[in-house]
This record gives C-alpha cells, structure tokens and sequence, in this order.
C-alpha cells in the first residue's frame, strides 16, 4: 500500500451524472483528483470508484490498489470480464441501509393494508372495507438476504409486530427472526411465508431464483391469500414470465418490482398494465453522494494509516 493524499481517483460510472459526485469530493478531499478517464492520469490512478463502469476501462492501470463499488450490489462490477487483481469494497453505508428499509417497510404495508385492492377500488368509485384484514402478527414476512441490508429490514418488521424469517447461504443469527440457511433450508422458509422480501445479491448461484420452481414450493393460501413477492434486489434474479404466470394462476396475490432485467422497463412489457404488480423505477435505495463520498473518503484515509479495508467482496462468491 503506498497511497498519499495527492493520489488521482478514477470515476468510471455509466448512467450516472458525473458532476454532483466530483462536487462532493472536492468538498470533502479537494487534496484529491478525481477524474472521468484513464487517457492522462494512468499511472497515478490508485481507486477506482465505479458503477457499470465499461468493460475493459479498469486495465491499464499500474498502480490501482482498491475498486470502490458505489451501489449496494456489485454485480455490475463482475459484467466486466477484465477486472485488474485488486481488492474490490462494497458500499456499506447507514444512508443506503436505511433508504432501503424504507422501501421494504413502505411495500410490506401496503400489501398487508391491502393497498392495490382499496387504489382499485377508488379507480371504481366503490366503497368497500375488507373485514378480513389480519394483524400483523399473523403474517410472516420472509426475507431472501440476511445481509446488512436484510438484518436491519428484519428487526424494523419485527419493531411492527410481524413475523420474521430469513434465509441465507449461511446461518445468520437475528434474535426474533426464524433462520434458514443453505439448499435444504430453503424449502422450509418457503412454506412459511405470507410476503417474500428478495434481498439477494446477484450471483451465479441465485440468477433466476425467482421463478416457477420457487412459487410452487409456497403455500397456497395464508391470511393476505396467495402469497406476496417484493423484489428489490436484482432484475436477474427473477424470471419475468413465470412471475405472470405465477400471478395469473394464483400462486401469487400480488407483486412489487423495482429491478428488471432489462432497465429502463420496456414499454412492452405487460408487467406496465398488470393489476396485481406494483412497479417502481429502481429507486428503493438510491446511492447518494452527499452521503456516500465521506465514507468513501474516510475509508481511503483509514487504509493510507495502514489499516484493513472494510466490507471486501468475496470475488469467488461474487458478493
């Protein structure tokens, strides 16, 4: 490690406007130079901060030590098949985890208070309370993840009094919540739950967990009736077709979408005009500078005193 205050930083991001990301840093580093290419600067670039940066645009790079990925996953990392043999850091960051809290806690109640049927029926005119609604303690909510992100919508839910379980590939401990862990635990989880929150990092091992054989492992019936699917994970986790034909055929009652596999959401796609799928524009946890670039900043600083970085992905594992 022989980073110093005056090292350039690299920011590769696609999608994203460059500038409000190049305000914070000179608002929080300006000893640092940050810039949007590699074509003057290649030797002194020693970070890369990313998001789906363009294949190919990290090589070349002598000197890089450490690759910041700037969203909570880092599979838009792995997409680029020339990645230099650096430690790559994900994001872990209080702004991120609560936004996606939020987002979990707002789609979990809207489908336990019945949103879609009482919005429905304003669209009609119709005035109609549903006797049937059940406390929340008689719904459990289960969440594919139990990441930072999954722990921490974990314990909100249970702040309401819902049931909580949650399914990792490991076992994770969170006191109040049912764990499940690896293949055979799965299929457990399933059986149990009235609204499934996807969490998931996006893997080799869980492209297109959410499909047909996932649906027709639930049970078929529970207090909301079919069970519930909110996905804020990844868009290649699901399988867009088998989520309609779950909903068409019952299997599902209702569905929340905010990732695709294709983004922006063609508008050809029949989830748009679905009634039973709620949709929003990836927009459940949204990287922001002004709060992610002092973070990023303090953690350059901790590893140029020589301490260890933090949250370092696991590159075989992908997350």
């Amino acid at each position: 490690m022989t980073g110093n205050a005056d090292d350039t930083i690299l920011l590769a991001v696609t999608g994203w406007d460059p500038d409000v990301w190049q305000t914070e840093f000179a608002k929080a580093a300006p000893a640092r130079k940050l810039v949007l290419d590699t074509d003057t600067a290649k030797e002194k670039i020693r970070y890369a901060l990313v998001w789906k940066q363009r294949p190919g645009s990290l090589m070349g790079l002598p000197n890089l030590e450490v690759i910041f990925s700037l969203g909570a996953g880092v599979d838009h990392i792995f997409h680029d098949h020339q990645i230099p043999d650096v430690p790559i850091v994900r994001i872990v960051s209080p702004d991120l985890t609560m936004r996606m809290s939020e987002y979990v806690v707002w789609q979990v109640l809207d489908h336990h208070r019945l949103g879609l049927r009482y919005r429905q029926q304003q669209t009609q005119k119709v005035w109609h309370e549903d006797r049937r609604q059940p406390a929340a303690h008689e719904v459990t909510v289960g969440i594919l993840g139990l990441g930072v992100l999954g722990r921490d919508a974990a314990q909100k839910l249970r702040n309401l009094g819902f049931r909580v379980s949650g399914w990792s590939r490991r076992l994770q401990t969170i006191e109040g919540v049912t764990s499940h862990f690896g293949k055979d635990g799965l299929k457990d989880f399933l059986k149990d739950v009235d609204i499934v929150v996807c969490l998931l990092p996006l893997t080799p091992e869980t492209k297109g967990i959410l499909s047909m054989s996932m649906f027709a492992q639930m049970k078929a019936e529970g207090p909301l009736g079919a069970p519930v699917l909110i996905n804020a994970g990844r868009g290649g986790l699901q399988n867009e077709p088998d989520i309609l034909a779950a909903l068409d055929r019952g299997m599902l009652s209702a569905v929340t979408l905010d990732v695709f596999k294709t983004e922006p959401l063609p508008k050809v796609s029949p989830l748009w005009t679905h009634p039973q799928v709620v949709i929003t524009p990836h927009a459940a946890a949204s990287s922001s500078p002004q709060a992610l670039v002092p973070e990023i900043v303090a953690q350059l600083e901790s590893y140029e005193r020589g301490e260890p970085l933090k949250n370092i992905v696991d590159k075989a594992a992908q997350y």
